[in-house]
């Protein structure tokens, strides 16, 4: 077990690598949120608050959000009093203007004494067949949306899903061998990055993240010392 439970927390980790698996199970046990920036983006353009309606105006037309709008959203969620327990972000940043930002801004008076900073990066090291497989072979029930593989997670029955007995299955239409490469291709260029730049900082924990749920919760487990 590690010496310290660590509670403000970033996953890293390519496309496919079970960054929203292992966060869910994560914030369970350490009773703290996940935060995915695109899910927090959504839901801060519904509120109809002055920055919801920069991101709204930027989504509605098909736009990329900005970094620092990101950014600052995501600043504003974690330092939240209902997140002050601990935080795990998903995905978040993503490149390395992102994190220049981050780091810059959580360090001005807004923010400096809510104790924001990072304790822990983990970062999820899955080779590039096991992320085709994974990506390529995941469909999901028509009717309540519960996930599935057909390597590595199938129905008890087979073609009945185990939570609402539906028989439809449907996958994702970006579920393409072609979309992968291009989502891979991305990561390399504009997110791993940052990789190095919280080594240095003393703050990265590499995973393995191969293999069954199960095993790489527990790995993280003895990292993260729950």
């Amino acid at each position: 077990m590690a010496d310290k439970t660590y509670r403000r927390i970033i996953l890293v980790g390519p496309p496919g690598s079970g960054k929203g698996t292992q966060a869910a199970i994560l914030a369970e046990k350490l009773q703290i949120t996940t935060i995915s920036a695109g899910e927090l983006l959504r839901a801060e353009a519904r509120t109809g608050s002055e920055l919801g309606k920069q991101i709204a105006a930027r989504i509605d037309f098909g736009k990329l959000v900005p970094s620092e709008i990101i950014v600052k959203a995501m600043l504003n969620e974690i330092a939240k009093p209902e997140n002050s327990a601990g935080y795990i972000m998903d995905g978040f940043p993503r490149s390395m203007d992102q994190v220049e930002m981050f780091d810059k801004l959580i360090h001005t008076s807004e923010y400096q004494d809510k104790n924001l900073e990072p304790d822990l990066v983990l970062l999820l090291q899955v080779p590039d067949d096991y992320i085709f497989d994974r990506i390529l072979g995941r469909s999901q029930c028509a009717n309540c949306k519960a996930m599935y593989h057909e390597k590595f997670k199938t129905p008890k029955v087979f073609g009945v899903c185990d939570i609402c007995g539906g028989k439809e299955f449907t996958k994702r239409a970006d579920d393409t061998h072609e979309t992968v490469v291009s989502r891979l291709r991305t990561y390399r260029s504009v997110t791993a990055p940052v990789i190095p730049y919280y080594e240095e900082k003393g703050l990265l924990r590499c995973v393995d993240g191969t293999g069954p749920i199960d095993v790489v919760s527990e790995k993280i487990r003895k990292i993260v010392g729950y």
